[in-house]
């Protein structure tokens, strides 16, 4: 093949792996669908979706000449087949055995030009023959020398369908249907269009400088109006009678300043009337454009309910995911960010909130929990999110006891904070009510990811919760990104940005007004005590010899005090600050690679004039505001980055055993070895050790029976322990929690940062 056909089929590819990803995620919605048992005529349209979805897949991929995914398309479609026919009727097991199919395909388009490992091979090849048989085996039932081998051969269920009843006819063609209406449209990647939309944001700096020039003619005219007034009031002083040389001298001067300022006057109107022409353009263009790469949210859910039910069944847990609201259009670059959030916070809805089956119905609820996925827009600019689950709720007495150990809040201060405050640190990093670390959960990080997106994002988050009943979390974001309003103020020299959509009111106080109240600052709107900071304090802007603060009250207004109320989740701060200049729609640009995150600074944008101003991040600039008199801490406490502590490995293979133990003694820990649990038994009974690492299938007493009479010692009840091993099945990660281990680590997927960070947690 030479370079030119190479260039086109990698350009084909391309374009097939977009195409192939739509078929897999209609394919893996109508399985899931399957799997809620719909009703017979729902579920003869999802079968026959299903079919057709599989059939265009296996020729998109023939025609780009990848056999592998063509090779297992072509049993799945026939497997479907037989169920469109009736010769077969789904099962679990089955459903499991296509849902596989449907992710060994998927991995094939990810990597369409990466070679196979001989496992993923075979793995595909077993897949292969079992779609087979099952296509096969159901083909002909008719023939029990055959069917009855492949029913034995298959690790899966083919249970024939039931025969129609007699009264049920079996149409051969498909209903007609309404013919639906042609919407001409064309495939463009959003990555050419992204660089029209930040060109388009970029036309706000031109508006905004067209409309600094026409300040700048108005301006211009009103001096030369100026000057002609004092220019007359001058004449009508002087003596009538002047020189004659004089006298023209001013008649040539005054019918010269007349013209100029005519000039100048249609030019600021002429300015004045492109300017408004250009601002009205700019808004249109730059609407449509943000109306171009508005993307419904069902572009980012539509993988959501196959990783519900994925995790479910890891667990053995049923699960049921209603989305609500998946229609809105967002962002695309906001979709992008919200991806890894909303994952993290439906692993924590199966993984800690929905119980197993018997559990929910000893507490008299359904067997199948629900978790809802809920989008709604606010005032047109705000998006809601709500994730929740009709699960077990979140215990504050944990949270609370969690926060104690991590050193967010102390023991003493912990009895007097209410439990919603208790109930926000789960978005601390490092706080988790999980009584094991696994691969899922445990570590503490996931709800911290959410709140720092949602921060970044310029939205906030929020929890509600209840025990027995369910948790609900709240998030609210902007709908669009880059461009939005914003107030300018000033603070001593400098001048700051404050987006308009956290400004709930600007008014002016009298000094008076301020009260101080145990040395806080405070003053009182509308019958409610707000705190009152100046704002060149939260922002540590340099004090002045004398110690006044960088924001003072200004010489000429000083009978009043300029007020901006900032509103942030459920959070209201009153700023003082030296002046409230104007609000203008602003093009925030990032600091760039070098300054990626300062402190209550969001980024900076650029005004007509040409200056360079910060626009402020307003959930840094609350929490900077806030302070604290020794109860709840907003920031984890900065531990040494000395590693100390001695830390036993018990592990009966020389080769890990000599591996884990270099990892730990590298990273600072003294460590030493056991053979088997046995062994390691007698070591912590006679031994001072803060931690155990724990292979589970060993000799003479395994990990788990370690763990147990670990446990079981009133001395070392409550020695860390951390089980590294490669049993991964659900029931041995069950089982590890049951004899009271506080990490699971699978080796499978072992790393030495992910083990030195569990260990790290738990010293």
């Amino acid at each position: 093949m030479d370079a030119k056909d190479s260039e086109f089929l990698k350009r084909l590819r391309a374009t097939f792996r977009v195409e192939a990803e739509e078929h897999i995620r209609a394919i893996s919605s109508g399985l899931i669908e399957l799997e809620k048992t719909p009703t017979a005529e729902r579920r003869a349209e999802v079968i026959e979706t299903v079919f057709r979805e599989a059939h265009s897949l296996k020729g998109a991929a023939r025609s780009v000449n990848l056999r592998e995914i063509e090779s297992v398309c072509q049993p799945l479609e026939g497997a479907f087949a037989a169920l469109k026919r009736r010769e077969i009727a789904l099962s679990p097991v089955l459903c499991d055995l296509f849902h596989q199919a449907v992710d060994n395909i998927a991995q094939l388009v990810s990597a369409a030009d990466v070679e196979r490992t001989l496992s993923e091979r075979a793995h595909a090849k077993e897949l292969i023959r079992q779609l087979e048989k099952v296509s096969q085996g159901a083909s002909q039932p008719g023939r029990p020398e055959e069917s009855e081998p492949v029913a034995e051969a298959l690790p899966i269920e083919v249970t024939p369908a039931p025969p129609p009843r007699k009264e049920e006819t079996t149409p051969q063609d498909p209903p007609e249907r309404e013919t639906p209406i042609l919407v001409e449209t064309v495939r463009i990647p959003t990555a050419k269009l992204d660089p029209l939309l930040l060109q388009a944001e970029e036309l706000i700096l031109a508006n905004m400088a067209a409309g600094q020039r026409n300040i700048e003619w108005r301006e211009l005219n009103q001096e030369l109006v100026s000057w002609k007034t004092e220019l007359t009031k001058w004449k009508e002083r002087q003596p009538t009678t002047v020189a004659p040389v004089l006298s023209e001298f001013l008649e040539l001067h005054e019918a010269r300043l007349n013209a100029l300022q005519s000039r100048v006057a249609a030019i600021a109107e002429t300015a004045e009337q492109d300017q408004r022409a250009i601002s009205r353009l700019v808004d249109v263009h730059l609407e449509a454009m943000k109306q171009v790469l508005m993307l419904p949210i069902t572009s980012l859910v539509e993988v959501f309910p196959k990783l519900v039910r994925d995790l479910a069944h890891d667990q053995g847990k049923e699960v049921d995911l209603v989305i609500h609201g998946a229609e809105i259009e967002i962002d695309k670059r906001i979709l992008e960010e919200l991806k890894d959030p909303l994952i993290h916070l439906l692993r924590n809805c199966v993984d800690h909130g929905i119980r197993k089956p018997e559990e929910r119905a000893r507490r008299n609820k359904p067997r199948r929990g629900t978790i809802l996925l809920s989008f709604g827009a606010r005032n047109g600019r705000q998006v809601e999110i709500l994730v929740s689950d009709d699960g077990a709720g979140i215990d504050v007495d944990q949270v609370r006891a969690a926060a104690i150990k991590a050193g967010f809040v102390s023991p003493e201060a912990a009895g007097k904070v209410d439990p919603q405050t208790i109930l926000s640190l789960i978005f601390q990093s490092g706080i988790t009510t999980s009584p094991i670390i696994t691969d899922i959960s445990g570590r503490g990080l996931g709800l911290a990811i959410v709140r720092e997106k949602a921060e970044k994002l310029g939205g906030a988050v929020s929890v509600d919760s209840r025990i027995n009943v369910g948790t609900t979390i709240r998030l609210i974001l902007p709908l669009t990104l880059a461009t939005f309003r914003g107030v300018l103020v000033r603070a001593g020299e400098q001048v700051f940005v404050l987006p308009t959509i956290n400004v709930e009111r600007v008014l002016r106080v009298s000094p008076r007004e301020i009260k101080t109240v145990e040395n806080r600052e405070t003053l009182q709107l509308d019958g409610h005590v707000l705190s009152a900071v100046r704002l060149g304090d939260a922002l540590e802007l340099p004090v002045r010899k004398n110690g006044a603060s960088a924001v003072r009250i200004p010489a000429a207004t000083a009978n009043y005090v300029p007020v901006v109320v900032l509103a942030f989740a459920d959070k209201r701060i009153a700023f003082l600050v030296d002046e409230v200049l104007d609000e203008h729609q602003v093009l925030v640009k990032g600091l760039g690679k070098q300054l990626r995150r300062v402190r209550n600074i969001a980024g900076a944008t650029i005004l007509g004039t040409g200056q360079v101003v910060p626009v402020l991040n307003v959930p840094d600039l609350m929490k900077s505001s806030v302070r604290t008199a020794g109860t709840v801490r907003a920031a984890a406490i900065e531990k040494s980055h000395e590693r100390t502590g001695s830390i036993l490995v018990a592990e009966d293979s020389i080769t890990s055993r000599t591996l884990i133990k270099n990892i730990l003694e590298t990273a600072g820990y003294r460590a030493a070895t056991a053979v088997d649990g046995a062994d390691a038994f007698t070591q912590v009974r006679s031994g001072e050790f803060d931690l155990v690492v724990s292979d589970v299938d060993m000799p003479r007493m395994s990990g788990f029976e370690l763990t147990a009479k670990i446990r079981a010692d009133k001395k070392l009840g409550e020695l860390p322990v951390v089980l590294v091993t490669a049993l991964e099945s659900r029931e041995d990660r069950e089982r590890g929690i049951e004899v009271g281990a506080n990490a699971y680590i699978v080796k499978s997927s072992f790393d030495q940062s992910n083990l030195l960070e569990v260990i790290r947690r738990l010293l």
